[in-house]
């Protein structure tokens, strides 16, 4: 009887495993891509086809950062969906973050989905994301009509806060 069971579990083991490595390998894939089509988290932003500075400003209040819009006929569509605007923000004109806002359709989270896996739903927020260590993506509605994809760099968020720390215990030494 248990080599019965046995013969049964064992697919479904091997099919439970297999689930796991397949997300697993969905993320890989988020980190490898490391932001929209040619334009990459860390990258400078003025390597960027299209790039126009629109402001400087503080990131949080804090942190010196500026915004970019970026126009380009490569980035016009995902596929057959129009591509409303991309923003690009950089910190020490490294891009830190991609915000491309898109026309409402359901193929995206479709297409999203079959390239990272199942994305993890913030209720609160009413926002899907995937994460890793290296790269965030956010995946909302922004109106009625459009939808918002935005690309985050944890690294460069960190290395954000390492400068500021680091210019307080400069001062702090000074004393």
């Amino acid at each position: 009887m248990t080599r019965h069971l046995l013969s049964y579990l064992l697919p479904v083991l091997a099919i439970v495993m297999g689930s796991f490595g397949a997300a697993a390998q969905s993320i890989a894939e988020l980190e490898k891509r490391n932001g929209f089509k040619d334009i990459q988290l860390g990258a400078p932003a003025d390597s960027v086809n299209g790039v126009k500075m629109k402001k400087e400003f503080k990131e949080k209040d804090q942190y010196p950062a500026k915004l970019y819009e970026v126009s380009h006929p490569d980035y016009e569509r995902i596929g057959e969906v129009k591509v409303k605007e991309i923003f690009l923000k950089s910190y020490r004109d490294m891009i830190y973050e991609i915000s491309v806002t898109t026309d409402k359709d359901p193929r995206l989270m479709k297409a999203l989905e079959s390239l990272y896996g199942k994305a993890e739903y913030d209720i609160k927020n009413q926002i899907y994301f995937w994460k890793s260590d290296s790269i965030i993506l956010k995946f909302q509605a922004t109106g009625k009509h459009h939808l918002e994809l935005t690309y985050l760099s944890p690294p460069l968020f960190a290395r954000m806060k390492d400068d500021k720390n680091k210019k307080v215990n400069d001062i702090a030494n000074d004393f």
